[in-house]
């Protein structure tokens, strides 16, 4: 992957967020990534909607890593939202668990 390549990490556990921060820094991943800590923050981001309204980082996303058990929306209504939409279904969608 290429490091103008973003990547959307969609987690609520701060300790999962750290640990999966500290692999990509291990290996060497260079692409910009993006924490947001609730299912219904990743739909503001990915559709530019709400608090992102205005600027959205999510614009760039290439790849989403989402857990399923997310406050406010779950994950599942976030990866049907995803792959319902024709903006983001193309976008690979690697489910944590």
């Amino acid at each position: 992957m290429t490091n103008d390549t973003d990547i959307l990490l969609i987690e609520d556990n701060p300790e999962d967020v750290e640990i999966t921060l500290r692999a990509f820094q291990k290996h060497h991943v260079a692409n910009r990534i993006h924490v947001v800590r609730d299912g219904e923050e990743a739909l503001e981001c990915l559709f530019s909607t709400g608090r992102y309204e205005k600027h959205s980082p999510c614009l760039n996303v290439r790849l989403i890593l989402l857990d399923l058990k997310l406050p406010k929306i779950d994950g599942l209504e976030v990866l049907q939202r995803c792959k319902s939409d024709p903006r983001t279904k193309h976008i690979p969608i690697v489910v944590l668990t």
